[in-house]
């Protein structure tokens, strides 16, 4: 049995509506648990599909309203901000912003790292240890430290764990 298009168009565009927008909302304010982004990003293809098939459903009124000055400014406002978007005129931004604080706070000594967190050296480095993060002998570098592994080697990684979450130093 083939479900009408005017059925399920409209009710999924409305429900995912509103699941990006308030996952969108939480991702703006840094609320980044569980799994809002993972969500955000991957239900956002249940919304273009419920689009799809809304604007299938009504295709007239659609181009209908493409054809006004308000639907002809609307796209053409929106168009030019999606292609500005692929720009980065120069800023970091996102993802790429992101990974250049990890690598830059992976390569400082972990006294500037306390002086950051405005934490002690011991007590950073009691943190990290808490972790499974050990400094090598006599090295004041993260990029020296090695991280103890369950396993019979020990791999080299990082000193600093998963610098995106702020409740591993605490």
């Amino acid at each position: 049995m083939i479900i009408p298009v005017r059925k399920w168009a409209t009710p999924l565009t409305i429900g995912a509506f509103f699941l990006m927008a308030a996952t969108g909302i939480l991702m703006f304010f840094n609320v980044d648990r569980g799994i809002v982004s993972a969500a955000h990003e991957w239900l956002s293809w249940l919304f273009l599909l419920g689009v799809a098939g809304h604007v299938m459903a009504n295709f007239r009124p659609f181009t209908n309203s493409l054809k006004s000055g308000w639907g002809r400014t609307s796209l053409s406002v929106f168009g030019t901000v999606l292609v500005a978007s692929l720009f980065t005129w120069g800023a970091h931004t996102g993802g790429q912003f992101l990974a250049a604080i990890q690598k830059g706070l992976v390569s400082v000594p972990l006294t500037t790292l306390a002086v950051m967190t405005h934490t002690e050296p011991d007590l950073l480095e009691q943190r990290l240890n808490a972790h499974g993060h050990r400094r090598s002998q006599g090295a004041d570098h993260p990029r020296r430290c090695r991280r103890e592994s369950t396993q019979a080697t020990a791999s080299s990684r990082s000193c600093v764990p998963s610098l995106g979450r702020r409740d591993n130093y605490r």
